[in-house]
C-alpha cells in the first residue's frame, strides 16, 4: 500500500504542472495534476488527496471557487498560487480559509517545504491536556481536550487554522507570546517572519469571539511584540494585584 502523501496540483498551464509534479515527486509525494476545475474535482473524489495546490487564475472556475467546491466534499488543506505582489489575493485567500499561499514565480523546493509544513500542522492530532480556559467574564469557554469553543453557551465554528492559533494562545494564557514564536508554533519555523498571517487570523478570531472586536478583551496585542490570551483567571489575578498595590500605598 502506498503511504506517500497525495498532492493535487491544479493549474491551466501544463509547464507549471510539470515543474510542480517533478519537484514534489522528488521530495517523496504522489502528485495528481489537473488543468481544469472539473478534472480536479473528479480526481479529488477518486483519490482523496491529502492537500491541494490551486492556481487562482483558472479559465473556467477560479481558485477560490474551486477551493469551496473541494471542501464541500471533505476537509482538505489548500495552498493557493497567486501572482507576484498580489497582496489583496493573498489576504483574501487567507480570509476565505486557505492554509497558505505561494507567489508566482515560485521556487519549487520552497513549494515542497510549504506543502510539508501545512501537512505537518493539519495532521497534528495529538490530544491536548484536560483543561478549560474561560475568558470574557465567563462568556467564552475554550476546551483544550475536546477542542471546542463556546460563546455564551453556543458552539463557535472555527476553521482548522483558527483553532490551532487559539489553542496555542489559550494553552499559554496570561503569557505574551512573541509574534515569531506564534508563527513558528502554529505554522512552522518557515513562517516565523510572515506577520501578515497573524493579522489576518487574529482578526478572524476576534470577529468570532470578541463582543467588540475593535476593543478586544480576550486576544490582546502588544504592538511590535506579540499576543496574549487574557483568561478570567489572569484578569482576576491582575485585579487582585492592583488592589493589593493600591492598599499598600
Amino acid at each position: 500500500m502506498e503511504t506517500e502523501p497525495i498532492v493535487l496540483a491544479v493549474d491551466d498551464e501544463k509547464t507549471i504542472l510539470n515543474v510542480i509534479s517533478t519537484e514534489l515527486k522528488l521530495q517523496g509525494f504522489r502528485v495528481l495534476t489537473a488543468q481544469s476545475a472539473e478534472e480536479a474535482i473528479n480526481l479529488a473524489d477518486e483519490y482523496r488527496p491529502d492537500i491541494a495546490v490551486l492556481d487562482l487564475m483558472m479559465p473556467d472556475v477560479g481558485g477560490y471557487e474551486l477551493m469551496r467546491h473541494l471542501r464541500e466534499r471533505r476537509p482538505l488543506p489548500v495552498i493557493l498560487l497567486t501572482a507576484m505582489g498580489a497582496a489583496t489575493d493573498k489576504v483574501r485567500g487567507l480570509e476565505l480559509g486557505a492554509d497558505d499561499y505561494v507567489a508566482k514565480p515560485f521556487d519549487p523546493q520552497e513549494l515542497g517545504a510549504r506543502v510539508r509544513a501545512v501537512l505537518r500542522r493539519t495532521s497534528n492530532d495529538a490530544p491536548e491536556k484536560d483543561n478549560v480556559v474561560v475568558a470574557d467574564e465567563g462568556r467564552v469557554e475554550i476546551n483544550l481536550e475536546k477542542r471546542t469553543v463556546r460563546r455564551q453557551g453556543e458552539l463557535v465554528n472555527l476553521s482548522r487554522t483558527e483553532w490551532l492559533l487559539l489553542q496555542y494562545l489559550a494553552a499559554n494564557a496570561g503569557k505574551v507570546m512573541l509574534n515569531n514564536q506564534v508563527l513558528s508554533a502554529v505554522w512552522g519555523p518557515e513562517y516565523r517572519d510572515e506577520f501578515q498571517y497573524l493579522r489576518v487570523w487574529v482578526f478572524r478570531l476576534r470577529q468570532k469571539l470578541e463582543e467588540s472586536p475593535a476593543s478586544p478583551k480576550i486576544i490582546k496585542t502588544r504592538p511590535g511584540i506579540g499576543l496574549m490570551l487574557c483568561s478570567d483567571d489572569v484578569a482576576e489575578a491582575a485585579r487582585e494585584k492592583e488592589a493589593s498595590l493600591s492598599a499598600s500605598k
